[in-house]
């Protein structure tokens, strides 16, 4: 399987990476179309679009979300790569490109992907480029357009994170790569494990994937909203 195929698995592992319709793109240049790298502009019209999509004036809630969303599409990207094609697509370059106003998976934009020099462990990997390189810097730019705390940030990287697993765990065992499910499990578990998501919740695995975690999204907080399947909300 290769990178452009994991759009099989679901539209939160697509990664768009077509040179466009006007031939490669420069990654000192914008590709046009909207799309933006991933920097304080793309951030802050991220939290606009989701606040105005979602219907509310708390943009505590916005930037909660807005960043659930891009860190649930890294995270899935790193990880079904990981597991499918063993390798890990280098996210952290200029070349990797946003469109603020889209959905997956039309909103992340990779043109001529390279894969990160690996061995046999691709967890350092993920760990490196995803949670302590892009994550971490759009958890400070998602902090410093919104208050928001930076712990519940966290929390929803790791939701995201296994949330991903149990939809790559369901589509392996679907289509009969068992051994791919196990390594799916495998890799999340490690990854929890790294000090940014040590202490965000409890990932269970006995009978599927499952996670608690320690903090809330604020989704409640949506009009009609409600709280989500793992918030801590629901032990209190």
């Amino acid at each position: 399987m290769h990178l452009g195929d994991l759009d099989s698995v679901g539209p939160f592992f697509a990664l768009r990476t077509d040179a466009g319709p006007t031939g490669p793109v420069r990654p000192a240049g914008p590709p046009g179309d909207g799309y933006l790298p991933l920097a304080e502009p793309a951030v802050r019209a991220r939290v606009a679009t989701v606040a105005e999509r979602l219907g509310t004036a708390d943009r505590r809630v916005a930037a909660s979300i807005a960043f659930q969303g891009i860190a649930g599409r890294l995270l899935s990207i790193a990880l079904g790569s990981a597991v499918l094609t063993g390798g890990v697509p280098d996210l952290t370059g200029p070349a990797l490109w946003w469109h603020p106003t889209r959905t997956a998976p039309d909103d992340l934009w990779l043109p001529s992907p390279a894969a990160l020099p690996s061995g046999t462990d691709v967890v350092p990997l993920i760990a490196a480029s995803v949670l302590h390189d892009r994550l971490a810097s759009l958890h400070r730019l998602t902090r410093a357009a919104v208050p928001v705390s930076g712990r519940l940030l966290w929390g929803n990287a790791a939701s995201s994170l296994a949330g991903s697993l149990r939809v790559l765990h369901t589509w392996c065992l679907e289509q009969g790569r068992p051994a791919d499910a196990a390594r799916a499990v495998t890799l999340t578990r490690a990854l929890f494990e790294d000090p940014l998501l040590r202490d965000t919740g409890t990932l269970t695995t006995r009978g599927g994937p499952s996670f608690r975690r320690r903090s809330c999204c604020l989704y409640y907080r949506v009009p009609s909203g409600g709280m989500c399947g793992d918030c801590v909300l629901r032990t209190r």
